[in-house]
């Protein structure tokens, strides 16, 4: 595998690799017939804005890493349920 996809495949730099993994598995289930995943496409693209806006949120405040880690994005879900 190479280094760009190990790194869209890690938790802790791809807070929607379980969206990602749904869409992929609903196109193959559905012979990649799109009109059949436009919810999981919602659902990924809800996940990648809302963890854009986290991201974005922590750099305007300084905090480093600008990407929360997953067991920190964990804890962000437990406190505010599932946003997306």
């Amino acid at each position: 595998m190479s280094r760009c996809a190990q790194q869209l495949r890690d938790h802790d730099t791809n807070p929607c690799v379980a969206e990602t993994d749904a869409s992929r598995r609903c196109m193959d289930d559905n012979n990649y017939n799109k009109d059949m995943c436009t919810a999981y496409f919602l659902k990924y693209k809800s996940c990648r804005k809302f963890w854009h806006d986290i991201m974005m949120q922590r750099k305007r405040n300084g905090v480093k890493p600008e990407m929360p880690s997953a067991e920190e994005r964990k804890k962000i879900l437990e406190t505010m349920g599932k946003p997306y």
